[in-house]
């Protein structure tokens, strides 16, 4: 179910050869990775069952939409296998349906043709006061039926970035809560998954987020919830990885 999550700013290469190297280890889903790290996480992990995704238009999806078909097309060419595509959260906003259903089809088109799948991210902290006139949950499953229409393959809650003012002054990220992966599960149409990104810290919290609809898991916390699971199994945790690369995803 997991995708490793390796999207901070300031990784480094070594980092990132790290923690590939943990994602293979443990055999999950993918690593999720920077487009400019596709290339080098595609032959770190060459002969692998663990896939290399890259995010698109990340973090804020404001990037025109031949931008985001670009940087997709040559994230496939380098080995990406699933893209995690940021929709224009502003368009959402202003309910221009019209101009986000064809970015995302714009993308998921350039992905599917390269045997590739699609998460279209909403960022939804960002969709708590909700549009010009649907409020957040009718705004959030609006996204939900507007990406089945437009063929992608998952939806998903956060980046992980999304900092959005709070009632104290401060800035904050909830990334994915129980109730909005609960409203997606249960507003997607037939086919469509949900990936749940953003505060998965531990192994309680992703067996919930599997128990309302998730089918994915974007963590950098993945050596904790898996060594969590193994002792749980009564299996012996596979010793911490070497240089950790964990930046609180």
């Amino acid at each position: 179910m997991i995708d490793h999550a390796l999207l901070h700013p300031a990784l480094s290469d070594e980092e990132l050869s790290s923690g590939c190297q943990l994602a293979n280890r443990y055999g999950v889903a993918t690593v999720c990775v920077k487009p400019c790290d596709v290339k080098k996480a595609a032959q770190f992990l060459k002969g692998s069952k663990t896939k290399v995704c890259t995010v698109i238009g990340f973090p804020h999806g404001v990037n025109l939409t031949e931008i985001k078909v670009k940087e997709t097309e040559l994230a496939c060419e380098q080995g990406a296998t699933e893209v995690d595509m940021v929709l224009n959260t502003g368009r959402a906003i202003s309910e221009d349906w019209e101009y986000v259903e064809a970015d995302i089809r714009a993308v998921g088109d350039a992905a599917h043709s390269r045997n590739a799948k699609l998460k279209v991210i909403f960022e939804n902290d960002f969709l708590s006061q909700g549009g010009v006139r649907l409020n957040s949950e009718e705004l959030k499953k609006k996204l939900c039926q507007i990406c089945g229409n437009a063929g992608a393959d998952w939806v998903k809650t956060s980046t992980g970035f999304g900092y959005a003012p709070q009632s104290d002054g401060t800035m904050a990220t909830l990334g994915a809560t129980v109730e909005d992966v609960s409203l997606m599960a249960q507003s997607c149409p037939p086919g469509i998954e949900v990936k749940a990104a953003g505060g998965v810290k531990n192994l309680s919290t992703l067996l919930e987020m599997r128990k309302i609809g998730a089918t994915r898991i974007g963590t950098s916390s993945t050596e904790i919830i898996l060594n969590e699971c193994r002792v749980r199994l009564g299996m012996p945790a596979l010793p911490p990885n070497a240089k950790p690369t964990s930046f609180g995803y």
